[in-house]
């Protein structure tokens, strides 16, 4: 795995259970006793949650910043290195 995708990855994951997490104890919170509580509800809206906090973080993820190396950054200024051009 490249390591642009493995930090990527791990960003993206730790988003997940954090939403999974929120969206879990804001629906345990709806239920005014503990006996009350749905957890099939819970369950499938946390997981949901989760699912398209994983899909929006395909559009990116602001925390993750893919620097470039100085290679690349020569490459995609159409810099040769020798006449700096």
């Amino acid at each position: 795995m490249r390591p642009r995708t493995a930090v990527w990855l791990k960003a993206a994951l730790i988003r997940a259970v954090k939403t999974v997490c929120q969206t879990a104890a804001a629906t345990i919170g709806t239920a005014a006793l503990l006996s009350e509580i749905s957890w099939p509800a819970v369950l499938s809206a946390s997981l949901l949650a989760g699912l398209l906090s994983l899909l929006t973080s395909a559009a990116g993820i602001p925390e993750v910043t893919l620097s470039l190396t100085a290679e690349e950054e020569k490459a995609n200024a159409g810099y040769d290195g020798e006449n700096g051009i």
